[in-house]
């Protein structure tokens, strides 16, 4: 449906809302509550906060609808969140990558606890009091993780006087929510809370063609259950509270790393595997053009065609997802001591968790296809009678494992000034540890000639290794562990009755150490060192690790390790089982702070300008998918952020918040993927660079208006241009010759075979030219829209039973980029939501019955720019790929430069359910 049918739709409600005030009885007045923040460690009026805040209430979020952590960032300015990988960004400043060493820019604190992922801002508002998200650095208070912002959750606390309650939530999609707390007093002066919840869904938001196979898409089966203690001893002076958590996942697809999203574009064949491709190609009569398929699981149309070219919420896969997460708790502690004038607190606690997700890397519905030989080939009698020469019949199951087995605890301790008067004070010392081991694999299930046979020498690449271990393809195991200290202070000083100026500063000393293995094992190309002809029924294995890592530097290590160190490309060996190791260990640190004013002319206007220093720990290319690369290290990123703001209250009924704000960003850490355009191995390696400069800068606007009683309109509007401003010769491995619509080369095409050769770029093998380096300035930093609008409506009907309030929400929100290159596969669409909410409570508010529709026309709304890559297929088989305009490309590959395959994150589709709360 049109943006302008929408707004109408909503217009029609806001004026049926203003009419039906004529005929209610109202007992209420419109003012807009004032709600209390700890954003600066200290509680505040949001409006007295002289820092961009955005907060939920558990009350707002059940009213609005506000229920996982992509309905927060479809309220909050600048805030974006990828549901499929976890990672969060604020005006642009974000995590690019799952590798741990690399540290999240936007630090999540969960009563005070930090913690590496976002899971804990979407818990359900039953356990949670409130969600504050903080825009900009928070170098001062929150250290080395916020330099894109913080976000703190903080539970429901122990009453005195019992209070229970219950809830259940029947949704499409076969979903369920029970939930359950108690609160009271156990003793005087001792009060206990208690809550658990689970949830379940049965059916998932992408059908799988596939016969008997499930569905997938948020399809869970978890649990979270909690219990607090609080106590006030000593006549008050001590404030104690403790949390325990647990919580547990035996998921289908659903859940972090589960799928999230479809690929139209029909996919060609991999390097190990294949996926479902156009019926041109996948089902061709067999032909020494290229493969043939030759057995699917159900012909048509799971193995001819993508299905979701046609139906986004379909898709073909012979294997089912699963997400785990096993021995997770949580722990969290805080303890105050009161004295006359200051507070002194110490908050202390952890977590551990071990998380695996289990899942399809490439098969499809294919259960088979052959390779034939290339072109014009032939094979003696002898070849053939061995049974080593002829077409290769590759059987392309293959899953990919990645695990996490985490832990962290942290401690601190301030004392800040608690009287009332015209200084204020608050100082910190901090100290922060965090282990993990993050294996990751690829298994190539059914493929005869990798079970048992050996692996043979060669010399080129890594020599005689023992047999191929676990069927895997490609081994990682990475271990490390990261230490952080700092010590800060703050001062607040209201130096006239309209003025106060705000000064801080933060030491932040972080260390990380590791060590990872890699094997990576090639079958069935030329790459692998094997020719053409040879491709045959017993074309061996290889192991290639070592023409993947780096080699250079120390080759030989000691029994206690020879160490890779930041400017050095570090040192990697082999053992007797084929795995290269490096071992890693590095130290930062940084003085970071913030200096601003405040001008309060009168009790409803407050108007800041503020500086902020803010840094994020440099890291290593480590894990996930990569190859032990030859520049392992980034140095850390840096941010000199400016910001003016007014927040504004209009005779009670109008609350205005707005803010501009500019960004210096030094050093992003960026993955960018470095093609191997040597031709020896069709494998790619990843580096982490840091980008020399970027900006970000916008403006961001928050409204809450109360025109007449019962009636509330939420208005949020934000501009951000985030984007590079210095980054040149860089290579984009699925458009090595920078042909793609908006590439930006600065040098011209050049034949492979050229004298002189240029002196950037390598021959890519695959379209017989030269690659071509880009500059990057003017590209869009990944996930940021440049304009999102977010309006909702609540009016309440009262009645003597009780009330009525209905809801209804309009997001609207730009394209993003998942990419640095600003290609049209790397680009999501601009998509918009509407939402429908109506809530019933009756007079004592004894229950509530919530009615819901979400995503109420059904349409595709993208959680972040697409994921673009090139469809490989280095074969020595078939004819190569022509790009209109240019020579053929080297023959005996088939390659089609123009596929460029895409994935698109989506939101969830429609929703609809039932939710009673009930409370005694």
């Amino acid at each position: 449906m049109q943006f302008k049918h929408r707004l109408m739709a909503m217009s029609a409600l806001a004026s049926a809302c203003l009419a039906a005030t004529t005929v209610q009885a109202q007992e209420r007045t419109n003012t807009i509550e004032e709600l209390v923040v700890t954003a600066e460690k200290r509680e505040q009026s949001l409006q007295d906060v002289p820092v961009a805040v955005s907060a939920f209430t558990s009350e707002r979020r059940d009213l609005v609808g506000i229920n996982t952590v992509q309905d927060l960032t479809n309220f909050t300015p600048g805030l974006n969140y990828s549901t499929a990988t976890d990672r969060i960004s604020l005006r642009g400043v974000g995590r690019l990558t799952n590798a741990h060493p690399i540290d999240t820019a936007v630090a999540t604190y969960s009563d005070g606890i930090y913690t590496t992922s976002t899971v804990e801002a979407g818990k359900t508002p039953i356990f949670v009091d409130r969600v504050e998200i903080l825009r900009g650095p928070q170098g001062t208070l929150y250290g080395r993780n916020s330099i894109g912002g913080a976000i703190n959750v903080i539970s429901k606390r122990p009453t005195e006087d019992f209070y229970g309650e219950v809830r259940a939530t029947i949704a499409n999609y076969e979903r369920t929510l029970f939930e359950a707390a108690f609160s009271g007093s156990l003793a005087p002066d001792l009060q206990a809370r208690f809550g658990i919840n689970w949830e379940k869904q049965r059916e998932g938001y992408y059908e799988n063609i596939v016969p008997g196979m499930p569905s997938e898409g948020n399809v869970v089966d978890q649990w979270y259950a909690e219990g607090q203690l609080q106590a006030q001893m000593f006549d008050g002076k001590l404030d104690a509270w403790a949390k325990l958590a647990l919580s547990g996942w035996n998921n289908g697809g659903g859940g972090p790393g589960a799928r999230a999203g479809f690929s139209p574009s029909p996919t060609a064949f991999g390097e190990f595997g294949a996926q479902n491709v156009s019926a041109g190609f996948a089902c061709a009569p067999a032909t020494a053009a290229g493969p043939t398929v030759i057995n699917v699981v159900n012909a048509s149309p799971a193995g001819c065609v993508n299905p979701a070219s046609s139906d986004p919420r379909k898709f073909a896969n012979r294997i089912a997802q699963s997400v785990s997460l096993d021995e997770t708790w949580v722990v969290a502690s805080e303890w105050t001591w009161h004295f006359d004038t200051m507070d002194l607190r110490y908050v202390v606690g952890g977590n551990h968790y071990e998380y695996t997700l289990f899942q399809d890397n490439g098969t499809g519905a294919i259960v088979s296809f052959q390779i034939p030989l290339r072109t014009g080939a032939t094979c003696s009698p002898a070849l053939v009678a061995a049974g080593i020469c002829g077409p290769l019949t590759i059987f392309p199951r293959q899953t990919s494992t990645y695990q996490e087995k985490y832990y962290n605890y942290s401690h601190e301790l301030n004392l800040s000034s608690s009287s009332d008067g015209d200084f204020q004070w608050l100082g910190g010392l901090y100290y922060y540890k965090e282990g993990y081991d993050q294996p990751v694999f690829t298994t190539l299930h059914e493929q005869p000639q990798i079970l048992n046979v050996p692996t043979p020498a060669v010399p080129a690449l890594t020599g005689p290794v023992p047999r191929s271990f676990e069927r895997r393809l490609y081994d990682d195991r990475p271990t490390f562990e990261m230490v952080s200290y700092a010590a800060y202070g703050q001062i607040d000083w209201q130096f006239t009755e309209t003025l106060k100026t705000t000064l801080g500063l933060r030491y932040s000393h972080d260390e990380k150490t590791g060590v990872e293995s890699v094997r990576v094992i090639c079958f069935a190309t030329t790459a692998c060192g094997t020719t053409p002809e040879t491709l045959g029924t017993l074309a061996p294995p290889v192991d290639v690790t070592a023409a993947v890592v780096y080699t250079g530097g120390a080759t030989n290590i000691t029994p206690q390790g020879v160490v890779a160190r930041p400017g050095s490309r570090g040192g990697v060996t082999f053992d007797s089982f084929g795995f290269a190791t490096r071992y890693y260990a590095a130290e930062w640190e940084a003085v970071t702070g913030t200096a601003g004013l405040q001008w309060d002319p009168d009790p409803d206007t407050m108007a800041y300008a503020r500086y902020s220093r803010g840094y994020k720990a440099g890291g290593f290319n480590s894990g996930i998918t990569t190859t032990l690369g030859e520049f392992p290290f980034t140095d850390s990123e840096f941010i000199d952020s400016f910001e003016v703001g007014l927040k504004k209250t209009f005779g009670r009924t109008l609350q205005a918040n707005l803010a501009v704000f500019y960004y210096n960003y030094e050093n992003l850490q960026a993955p960018l993927t470095v093609a191997n355009n040597t031709g020896t191995l069709a494998v790619s390696q990843s580096r982490f660079l840091n980008v020399p400069k970027s900006i970000s800068q916008g403006v961001e606007l928050e409204t809450t208006w109360a025109p007449i009683d019962n009636l509330t309109i939420l208005f949020n509007y934000s501009y951000n241009d985030a984007h590079v401003e210095e980054l040149t010769g860089v290579f984009d491995p699925d458009d090595p010759l920078a042909q793609a619509p908006g590439a930006t080369p600065y040098t011209p095409l050049v034949a492979c075979g050229t004298v002189p050769a240029p002196t950037v770029g390598s021959c890519d093998v695959n379209t017989g030219f030269f690659s071509r380096p880009q500059n990057l300035s003017g590209n869009s930093l990944p996930q940021a829209a440049k304009n999102k609008v977010a309006i909702n409506a609540t009016y309440t009907f009262d009645f003597d039973a009780g009330t009525l309030t209905p809801s209804v929400s309009y997001i609207w929100r730009d394209k993003e980029y998942s990419s640095l290159f600003e290609r049209d596969t790397n680009a999501s669409k601009a998509w918009d939501q509407v939402d429908l909410r109506a809530t019933w409570r009756d007079r004592d508010n004894r229950y509530s019955i919530i009615g819901y529709v979400k995503n109420v026309f059904d349409e595709l709304g993208y959680a972040g720019g697409a994921g673009g890559s090139r469809r490989t297929g280095t074969y020595a088989t078939g004819t190569p790929g022509v790009t209109p305009g240019l020579p053929a490309p080297t023959p005996n590959r088939t390659f089609g430069f123009q596929g460029l395959g895409f994935t698109y994150a989506l939101t969830p589709p429609r929703t609809y359910g039932v939710e009673l709360q009930y409370r005694f």
